[in-house]
């Protein structure tokens, strides 16, 4: 595609207008990358500012999960080396919460293994909550796997803003990565918290072997359900896991994937997640491509970045951390 087909995409969308399917597969051939990049950090500019939410997440259940996901070191079909406890301590998530209040994050939520959690296990991660609500004045979200609807209700009722339940592919790849669930049932979680009055949050992963095209038929099918928060995370293939030998994505292809996240969701977060250390090299281009936040500080069971580079690199790049 030609710098001036981009042009034209990108003012369109800014003046109110969509990428159709079959224009966002065109722009995925394009050899204009630095400039695709550009433009999808105009769109970004246009539709949400400099300002950039600042996420953190605590493994609040680890290991022991049913799910078969191929990409996960905590399902129980896979032989890794992860610390296993049923639910975390609460002192302890209280703690996590305060320091991460203190940095200046914007939200905190308590992340499940497993496929969803029983009602006796959502009234402790309830109790942890409602203390850390006295405790901090940072935003509480959830991810708890495939809760009822019920349970979705109860979370809205205590205070939690967003439910985050990730896709993780397109619906046609999906079968290749996990059978123990369904893309529906993600689906139908994420349907569900709207329903009750919850923002969402859901993305993906890439890099499982997944098309280019399939990464785009995430982006529509996120852009369908009105998610505006949505944490794109590169493979870390963890030893142990079934993907464990899977090749790393080029840089180009990395680029091209956010970018055109930004194209078809054009007011949303598009959010660095998993793999960042995998990316490094490669972050201070994407904040010129369309990011406009970041899951900070360590991740399930994988070490993160330092809070605080994380929020000097962010400065550098023009980004602020009060919400307009």
């Amino acid at each position: 595609m030609t710098k001036q087909k981009i042009d034209l995409l990108t003012n369109r969308i800014i003046s109110g207008g969509n990428i159709a399917y079959e224009e966002s597969l065109e722009l995925c051939k394009t050899t204009e990358i630095d400039y695709l990049c550009n433009s999808a950090n105009e769109i970004r500019k246009h539709f949400t500012g400099n300002y950039f939410n600042l996420c953190s997440i605590v493994n609040a259940k680890s290991g022991k999960c049913s799910e078969n996901c191929k990409w996960c070191s905590q399902s129980s079909f896979h032989n890794t080396d992860i610390e296993t406890y049923d639910i975390i301590d609460k002192e302890e998530a209280v703690k996590q919460a305060i320091n991460n209040d203190k940095k200046g994050v914007h939200k905190f939520s308590l992340v499940t293994s497993g496929k969803t959690v029983s009602d006796k296990k959502l009234a402790q991660l309830i109790d942890i909550y409602q203390a850390i609500k006295k405790e901090t004045n940072i935003e509480i979200d959830a991810s708890m796997g495939l809760l009822k609807k019920e349970q979705l209700q109860k979370l809205k009722d205590i205070g939690i803003k967003h439910y985050h339940c990730n896709l993780e592919t397109s619906r046609t790849f999906f079968p290749n990565v996990c059978s123990t669930h369904t893309y529906e049932e993600k689906i139908n979680t994420l349907k569900s918290a709207k329903e009750v009055g919850l923002d969402t949050c859901s993305g993906g992963i890439i890099g499982m072997g997944e098309t280019i095209q399939q990464r785009v038929e995430l982006a529509f099918e996120l852009k369908n359900l009105g998610v505006k928060s949505i944490p794109i995370n590169i493979l870390n293939p963890i030893e142990g896991t079934a993907l464990e030998n899977t090749p790393p994505l080029s840089d180009n292809e990395i680029l091209i994937t956010f970018a055109l996240f930004r194209f078809i969701n054009p007011d949303a977060y598009i959010r660095f997640a998993g793999g960042r250390l995998q990316i490094s090299h490669l972050e201070g281009k994407l904040l010129n491509s369309g990011v406009n936040a970041a899951l900070v500080g360590d991740l399930l069971t994988t070490v993160g970045k330092n809070i605080d580079e994380d929020l000097k690199q962010f400065r550098k790049n023009g980004f602020n951390f009060t919400n307009p």
